[in-house]
C-alpha cells in the first residue's frame, strides 16, 4: 500500500501523537477538546489538508457530522468523534452509521481520539455496518500493528483507491470466507495425504470433513492446536536452461490452474 518509507514516517507520526495526546495528561477533555486531536491526526498522521479535504460540521438532512474526507469532490469517508473520557458505543456507531447512510458514504470512522473504530457500511435493507479494524493508540507496543492498518487511510493511499484494497482483504480473511477454502479438493487431497504418511490409514473426503465441520462449527482451545509445519520440497528445474522456479510460484500455480479448472466445470 504505502511505500516503505512513507510507512516508517506514518508510523513515527502516530508516536508523536500518541505520546502529546494520549500520556495520561488529558483525563478529562471534552469532545471540543478531543476534535482538536483529530485535527491533529487528520492532518500531522493521515496527511489530510485542512479546510480544503477536511470538511468539519459537515450537514446531513439538518444534523451534522464531525468531519468527512474529501477530495476533489468526492467524499469518501465520515469521522464521528466523541469525548476522550467516553467509551466509544452502539449509540456512537448508529449516529455514524445514519449520517453515511444519509449521504451515500460508505464508510465511518468512530473514535474518541484514543480508540478508533473503522466500519464499512452496507447498504443493505436494513442498513447495516462491518467493523473492519479497532485500534487503540494509547497501546504503544502496538503502534506498528496500527500503522499496518491505517495506512489505508492515509490521504496517499485513499486517492489510489486503498479503502477498495481495504475491503478485499477484509473480505478475504473473513472467518467464515476462510473456511469455505478448507472444503476445496486440493485441501482435502493434502489433509488425507498427510494423514496417510504419519498414522498409515487412508481416510475418505467424508471422514476429513466430518472433522473439518468440528473445527468450523465447535469452539476449539487454541493451546490444543499443534501448528504443523509444511516440509520443504525440491524446486524444480525450470523450462529455462541453468535456472530453477520459486517454488511458492509453482504451488500457486498449480491451485490458481485447478481453481479456474473447477469453475470451468461449474459452468
Amino acid at each position: 500500500m504505502l511505500t516503505t518509507s512513507k510507512l516508517t514516517k506514518l508510523n513515527e507520526a502516530l508516536k508523536k501523537y500518541s505520546k502529546k495526546y494520549l500520556n495520561g495528561k488529558y483525563t478529562e477533555l471534552d469532545e471540543s477538546g478531543t476534535r482538536l486531536m483529530i485535527n491533529s491526526f487528520l492532518m500531522d498522521v493521515l496527511g489530510y489538508e485542512a479546510l480544503e479535504e477536511i470538511k468539519t460540521e459537515y450537514m446531513i438532512k439538518g444534523t451534522y457530522a464531525d468531519y468527512v474526507i474529501q477530495i476533489k469532490g468526492k467524499r469518501h469517508f465520515l469521522i464521528e468523534v466523541k469525548a476522550l473520557t467516553l467509551n466509544l458505543s452502539e449509540a456512537h456507531l448508529r449516529q455514524a452509521i445514519n449520517y453515511g447512510a444519509n449521504e451515500g458514504i460508505e464508510w465511518a470512522l468512530l473514535t474518541n481520539g484514543k480508540s478508533f473504530d473503522f466500519y464499512k457500511i452496507l447498504f443493505n435493507k436494513p442498513i447495516e455496518a462491518r467493523k473492519v479494524f479497532s485500534l487503540d493508540l494509547s497501546d504503544t507496543s502496538k503502534l506498528k500493528v496500527s500503522a499496518e492498518f491505517l495506512q489505508f487511510l492515509h490521504k496517499d493511499a485513499v486517492i489510489t483507491k486503498g479503502l477498495d484494497l481495504l475491503w478485499n482483504k477484509s473480505i478475504a480473511l473473513d472467518p467464515a470466507n476462510v473456511a469455505g477454502y478448507l472444503y476445496a479438493s486440493t485441501v482435502l487431497n493434502y489433509i488425507k495425504k498427510a494423514l496417510k504418511d504419519k498414522y498409515n490409514h487412508k481416510f475418505s473426503d467424508d471422514e476429513v470433513k466430518v472433522a473439518l465441520d468440528k473445527i468450523v462449527f465447535e469452539a476449539i482451545e487454541l493451546s490444543d492446536i499443534k501448528h504443523i509445519k509444511a516440509k520443504k520440497s525440491a524446486p524444480r528445474l525450470s523450462k529455462t536452461k541453468g535456472t530453477i522456479d520459486n517454488p511458492i510460484e509453482i504451488v500457486m500455480d498449480r491451485f490458481e490452474a485447478h481453481q479456474e479448472s473447477e469453475e470451468e466445470n461449474k459452468d
